[in-house]
């Protein structure tokens, strides 16, 4: 199982991290060890001062496949969940600077929480999914799958003539403006629509 991810996938937050917008999917990846299932506490790693939280809606594969057209994309969708893309921001910065790879900042152990998934068959509108993040009751982030630069299908299509997808596998589609710095006590809870599928404490 592998963790496939989108960068600068919402113009208004490749804009606050005055980043260009893409013309094409930015991609990383994180190891199955980033994973945090729902529920565990997130611990604060000592190798970085400046983490951020990042939530997008993560969908999970169904079935393997590769090359696969747009108009066939969205059969490989199983579920879809909230999760988020901790970053180690400094870290990042830090290998920005030098024209180094960035998976030291994000494919740390338990960079990617992961939600309760929700069957795809649940959904109404895929183009319409809207999705939001609390911060001790705060919310600090609210998206839709409406406002992504590239859609499901979009990133599905791209993904696949480069990686061959196994059933599992994990696509965190890209995150929406309102990031922010994480510290020890803080609480965290991320909805699609009003149900409430992640739920962590920072330690």
């Amino acid at each position: 199982m592998k963790i496939l991810a989108v960068g600068r996938n919402y113009s208004e937050h490749a804009k606050e991290l005055n980043n260009p917008v893409p013309t094409e999917p930015v991609i990383f990846l994180k190891p199955d060890t980033a994973i945090l299932r729902e529920g565990k506490p997130f611990y604060y790693p000592d190798f970085s001062e400046d983490i951020h939280y990042e939530a997008e809606l993560v969908l999970k594969i169904g079935k393997e496949g590769k090359h696969i057209a747009e108009q066939f994309a969205l059969s490989y969708i199983e579920s879809i969940s909230i999760g988020i893309d901790f970053t180690a921001r400094d870290l990042q910065e830090k290998c920005k600077q030098k024209g180094l790879p960035w998976e030291i900042a994000k494919a740390f152990d338990h960079s990617a929480p992961i939600g309760k998934f929700i069957p795809i068959g649940d959904f109404k509108d895929l183009k319409n999914i809207s999705f939001s993040l609390t911060k001790n009751n705060v919310q600090v982030q609210k998206g839709n799958s409406a406002d992504m630069i590239f859609s499901f299908e979009q990133i599905i299509a791209y993904l696949s003539t480069r990686f061959t997808f196994k059933k599992g596998d994990l696509i965190f589609t890209g995150t929406p403006a309102g990031v922010g710095k994480i510290s020890i006590g803080e609480h965290y809870e991320g909805f699609i629509g009003e149900q409430r599928l992640l739920s962590l404490d920072v330690k």
